[in-house]
């Protein structure tokens, strides 16, 4: 193993470099697999199909991101909980729109020819 800041070789188990003092970064092993946010690309899935669930399980994978899963899939988490967000947005808009519409057209319909 050779430290970053000089060079030098140094012993695989070293904390800090015998030549410049400076610490070394310990390696993981190659045998521990990184875990996967499955929760983030859920909710990044389900932004675009099912927003609410979308964001509830992109809420859900962001905020477990960091402390269980080491960063892994934060931004989908993130890009799926601004994508669920945006849709319901619009959902409720659409509904409020098509209620309005059916009110006028009832109250049109409905309204007495004098």
């Amino acid at each position: 193993m050779y430290c970053k800041n000089c060079g030098n070789e140094i012993n695989q188990n070293a904390v800090v470099c015998i030549h410049c003092g400076c610490a070394v970064e310990q390696q993981k092993p190659a045998t521990e697999a990184q875990k996967t946010n499955v929760l983030g690309i859920i909710g990044f899935v389900l932004a675009f199909i099912v927003p609410l669930a979308g964001l509830i399980c992109s809420i859900i994978g962001y905020k477990r991101a960091d402390r269980d899963y080491n960063g892994n899939c934060k931004g989908l988490a993130l890009a799926g909980t601004i994508i669920s967000a945006i849709s319901l947005a619009i959902s409720v808009a659409v509904a409020i729109w098509g209620i309005a519409s059916w009110i006028v057209l009832w109250t049109t319909i409905t309204a007495p020819l004098y």
